[in-house]
């Protein structure tokens, strides 16, 4: 028997609490001198532990989502050879070097590529695909264009008869078309105090709908093109699947079965309900029926204060309807920080009927004058009566309607389906994406979930490490954030700093008349490295785009406001509030600390 050694992780600089990506041996394993035993993540460089020698690996001591240090144990190795008792990674520095060591960058050449999915072996349907995708939304169609591109036959499964999903069909695009026209009719409105006026507005319901589905028909037509440039085969039914390596499709001409070698899940969600209310009423509606402009209210209840219900209340009260809303919880848009909310929410109560928080709606009843809704809580009133209620409670993932256990797929008890940083269900040529993968059930998300999943089919070593995915709500003021808000570094017993800046004090802000904004910033305290940001404002989606980045490259307060930004502009909001933090902002008077 050879000598057993410990392998230990090297001298890695500075960095502590790495995390293990990937372990690429497993025991029994023969490996020869430098073959990489383990990958390691730090900030965004990627590092191989390679063997100090060669033998055999009789023991692992690290796996997968552990953190490791230098001198972690990582294996145990039989040799017959002497060898160190830790590696060393090429280009660090040795051990006994007296200089303090410097931080490891990324290799100069990209790490090894994990092997591809392996080919299906079984028997194949008349149409098989080296690459299925369940689900055309922005997830799904990322996900199969990116896999076309690495070279990949793709089939596209989509239920709908045009590409894009949810979102781009009867979510995020139309909605953000519609939020536009109510921009620009309450801005017409709101300008009297400048000494402009406008008449009252003509909305033909009829002209705005079809320019509705002129933006998305553009949109559809630009994917489908996109499909045939790629040679990506779409076929449209419903999905469900017959086999790990099989999916059955149901669609107007009947019903057919698809092979393949790998699959990505990308099936998406649908809109939650409160039992016990009778949906079969038309003028109860989710937010695809709100889309769909069949009338316009005198009145409307939105059941729901977060963004879906916001936005569309923003839509309708501009279209000229007697909004109010009911939140169960105790504040609007839940998850956003109470302090950010706040200025959006004193808008709303100026322009909404009422606005109804830690109140749920007990019963509705159907009646011909309308929907008489009843109210339950502490501050709940008297019942009323609505020309419609929007159902805006949110939405629940797909997982359950897939026949998912005929492959073998895990799904939790709320119809999500677990996944590993590469995207991967417990069954390793499947993976999943988007809201059926957990939360945030966001687009963007979807979209870099997909690209992933694509890579890592095709051999890419691609994980998803992405440090946050911002929010937005495209109400009126828009609200953004990303990273940790301050609620969750109060939970969490964070050490942190904030920096705000009133948007009273910009410039720009003042000149559009719209001063009620603010920007805020969160850094951790000592190194005022950016941890979180929020931002409630016009045109705060667009802003908080450079706070994401920021977090993702490690900047401290420092950085952004040594930055220098255009002037007079919105973004200045986020280089003031750096300037806070640092203690030498000028466009404010701040009392100097002690």
């Amino acid at each position: 028997m050879g000598k057993l050694i410990e392998v230990t992780v090297p001298d890695i600089g500075d960095f502590r609490n790495v995390p293990v990506i990937e372990v690429l041996v497993k025991p029994g394993d023969a490996v020869k001198p430098e073959d990489p035993l383990v990958t390691l993540e730090s900030d965004k460089a990627t590092m191989d532990v390679p063997a100090p020698n060669g033998g055999v690996v009789r023991e692992l001591r690290i796996k997968v989502g552990d953190r490791v240090s230098m001198g972690t144990p990582v294996l145990v190795l039989e040799s017959d050879a002497a060898a160190p008792a830790t590696a060393r990674i090429p280009g660090a520095p040795a051990p006994a070097s007296p200089v303090a060591p410097a931080p490891v960058q990324a290799p100069a050449t990209p790490p090894p590529a994990v092997s591809p999915s392996a080919p299906y072996a079984g028997p194949k349907a008349g149409l098989h695909a080296e690459v299925l995708v369940l689900g055309a939304g922005p997830g799904g169609y990322t996900a199969a264009f990116r896999a076309a591109d690495l070279g990949k036959k793709v089939v596209l499964v989509e239920r709908y008869p045009t590409l894009g999903g949810v979102c781009l069909n009867v979510g995020c695009i139309p909605s953000k078309a519609l939020l536009h026209i109510a921009r620009v009719v309450t801005e017409a409105g709101e300008i009297a105090h400048a000494g402009v006026e406008f008449g009252r507005p003509k909305i033909d319901i009829d002209k705005l709908r079809a320019w509705k589905a002129g933006v998305v028909g553009k949109l559809t037509k630009g994917l489908s093109g996109l499909a045939k440039q790629r040679k990506v085969e779409v076929v449209t039914g419903k999905g469900r699947f017959a086999s790990p390596h099989a999916l059955r499709v149901e669609g107007a001409q009947g019903a057919r079965e698809i092979t393949f070698d790998s699959c990505i899940i990308a099936a998406g969600s649908s809109v939650a309900r409160i039992p016990g209310f009778p949906y079969d009423d038309p003028r109860i509606v989710d937010s695809t029926g709100a889309l769909e402009l069949s009338g316009l209210p005198r009145r409307l209840l939105v059941v729901g204060g977060g963004i879906i219900g916001l936005e569309m209340a923003t839509v309708y009260d501009a279209l000229g309807a007697r909004i109010t809303v009911v939140e169960l919880l105790d504040s609007l848009i839940p998850g956003a920080d109470p302090d950010m909310v706040r200025p959006l929410a004193r808008r709303l109560e100026k322009r909404y009927e009422k606005i109804l928080l830690e109140t749920k709606v007990a019963k509705i009843e159907p009646r011909e004058d309308g929907l008489r809704a009843t109210f339950e809580g502490a501050n709940a009133p008297a019942p009323e009566t609505y020309d419609r209620i929007l159902m805006a409670v949110g939405r629940r993932p797909n997982g359950k309607e897939l026949d998912a256990q005929a492959a073998g797929v895990n799904v939790d008890e709320r119809g999500f389906i677990p996944v590993d940083r590469q995207l991967r269900t417990n069954v390793p040529h499947i993976h999943a994406i988007g809201d059926i993968r957990g939360e945030p059930m966001l687009a963007h998300k979807a979209s870099h979930e997909g690209k992933i999943a694509a890579e890592a089919i095709a051999g890419h070593k691609a994980f998803f490490d992405a440090r946050t995915i911002p929010s937005v709500a495209y109400t009126d003021p828009e609200l953004a954030w990303m990273g940790e808000t301050e609620a969750q570094l109060k939970a969490r017993g964070a050490d942190y700093e904030k920096a705000v800046f009133p948007w009273a004090a910009s410039g720009r802000a003042l000149a559009m008349g719209r001063d009620e904004g603010m920007t805020k910033l969160l850094f951790e305290k000592g190194t005022r490295r950016l941890l979180g940001a929020a931002i409630v404002g016009v045109n705060a989606g667009e802003l908080i785009a450079e706070t994401v980045l920021a977090l993702e490259m490690g900047a401290e307060a420092g950085d952004l406001g040594l930055t220098v930004h255009p002037h007079p502009t919105l973004s200045e909001t986020i280089f003031f509030a750096a300037e806070i933090a640092e203690g030498s902002i000028t466009d404010l008077y701040l009392p100097r600390k002690a």
